[in-house]
């Protein structure tokens, strides 16, 4: 991390938006964008119990006046992310793209005719990177044949002005901006912001990967942007690091990502939340899938003192499809909530997700989703099951799934469970020789490894079982 002296911060205000504005050399219209947001923001308090959303998050400890935006460090150091191993390594791949069709349970039979078999063959190295500590990029590089052929990644301020035509439809058009306190602020007072674009019929073989990195007490409000253009397809691995644990300064996030798959394109996207213990994690996530299109979206929850996460996914063309796994670990005191939507809005599309909990400490999780079907969303397949695994007495999981259909031809089927370990299957384990972690960590794995299963890039299964297991303690 930086080991210069901080600068005082800067309130979030509007002298901080006009120096922002001043120093980016984002378009007009980009600016635009943020004072609207910023006007928004201005308008508006820290949520409260009252709005649905949050009335299972406390953010009364949340002071908005301790956080703001301080100037680039004199030297930075980028935390590692959970995939630092296999980055490191070259050996960075993804199963080949007709995997995802074999994942796609209960679904696959619907998803055999989608031709993933032409894809390109995984390469193992990454297509391009992008890195950021406290909202200041400090690297970034796209392979070179990507470029030729179109291929636009990399910091958005340096992008958007030179590729309106393709990023400006979409730059925060697709996440409300409006819709609460953080979500106004990121909008107005967003940096260190990605973007990709993928032409029509462009396929990119290796991942991409962007880290967004925190120190003690940073502050990061970055922005991802990916569209990808009819038949594409690409991977893209986002991940969050560093920030201080609890009792230290911690940390601010408050970002946003916006996803958009074209006609018969096809994405991976991970995001991989692994802040430290002190850090404060808000964030509004939400892709758009058009006609044919498909979305594998593998969610990582490990890190933060308090997450409040909206994830939305909308199906808006026939036959569009999304797969959404959800991976989360909780120790402490940690509050992670996770806000899911998916919304039905053309005819013929499936969504199918499944997120997997388990808590120890005294931590909590709290699931709410809803699945949202249109009354033009006829012959609708949907599913969602949230599965909480409790590692202690005092840990607690809330798990909400809801419906919400307006059309009559429809299939959707919601599941939720929540409950402790089986004494006999530690015992059975222990009576075999194992200590009573390892113990735990068997029954800890076998619990994911339904998840686990459905995720076709090797190495961040590798990487999310590694972090679990190396955190569980003895099953109280």
């Amino acid at each position: 991390m930086s080991t210069a002296t901080a600068s005082p911060r800067a309130a979030f205000d509007a002298a901080l938006l006009d120096r922002i504005i001043a120093s980016s050399s984002l378009p007009s219209w980009a600016s635009d964008v943020r004072r609207a947001a910023f006007d928004r923001f201005v308008s508006l308090g820290l949520p409260d119990r009252r709005d649905e959303n949050w009335m299972r998050t406390d953010v009364r400890l949340f002071k908005p006046q301790a956080w703001g935006p301080s100037a680039a460090p004199a030297s930075v150091t980028v935390p590692e992310g959970l995939l630092a191993p296999a980055i490191l390594s070259g050996d960075l791949a993804a199963d080949s793209y007709a995997d995802f069709d074999r994942a796609q349970a209960p679904f696959a039979s619907q998803q055999a005719s989608a031709g993933s078999a032409a894809a390109p063959a995984p390469g193992g190295k990454l297509a391009g990177r992008l890195a950021s500590v406290d909202g200041h990029v400090v690297r970034h590089e796209l392979d070179p044949a990507l470029a030729a052929k179109g291929v636009v990644f990399g910091p958005a301020d340096e992008l958007l002005a030179s590729h309106t035509d393709a990023l400006r439809p979409h730059w925060f058009r697709v996440i409300d901006t409006g819709c609460d306190w953080f979500a106004a602020a990121h909008a107005a007072f967003h940096t260190a912001s990605t973007v990709l674009y993928v032409p029509p019929g462009v396929r990119i073989a290796d991942p991409l990967h962007v880290i967004a990195g925190m120190s003690d007490g940073g502050v990061d409000t970055s922005h991802v942007l990916v569209v990808l253009g009819e038949g594409a397809e690409a991977t893209v691995l986002t991940e969050t690091a560093g920030g201080g644990a609890v009792g230290s300064a911690g940390g601010f996030h408050c970002g946003g990502t916006e996803i958009v798959v074209g006609k018969g394109a096809f994405l991976r996207m991970v995001n991989l939340q692994n802040w430290n213990t002190g850090v404060w994690h808000f964030a509004r996530q939400k892709a758009v899938v058009h006609a044919s299109g498909r979305l594998q979206w593998t969610l990582g929850a490990l890190g933060s003192r308090l997450s409040q996460v909206a994830q939305d996914v909308a199906l808006a063309g026939r036959n569009a499809s999304a797969q959404i796994n959800g991976v989360m670990f909780t120790e402490g005191r940690q509050h992670l909530v996770y806000n899911t939507l998916q919304h039905h809005e053309a005819p013929s599309c499936t969504s199918d997700l499944l997120y997997k909990g388990a808590l120890q400490g005294k931590s909590r999780l709290v699931w709410r989703g809803m699945i949202k079907v249109d009354k033009a969303a006829q012959k609708t397949d949907g599913y969602q099951r949230n599965d909480n695994l409790m590692l202690s007495n005092e840990a607690r999981a809330d798990s909400i799934p809801g419906l919400e259909i307006e059309a009559d031809d429809v299939r959707c089927t919601h599941g939720a469970t929540s409950g402790r370990v089986d004494a006999e299957q530690i015992f059975y384990a222990r009576a075999r020789g194992l200590s009573a972690e390892e113990a735990a960590r068997l029954v800890v794995a076998g619990f994911f490894q339904q998840v686990f299963d459905r995720i076709t890039i090797p190495q961040v299964r590798e990487a999310l079982a590694k972090a679990i297991g190396g955190r569980i303690h003895r099953i109280a």
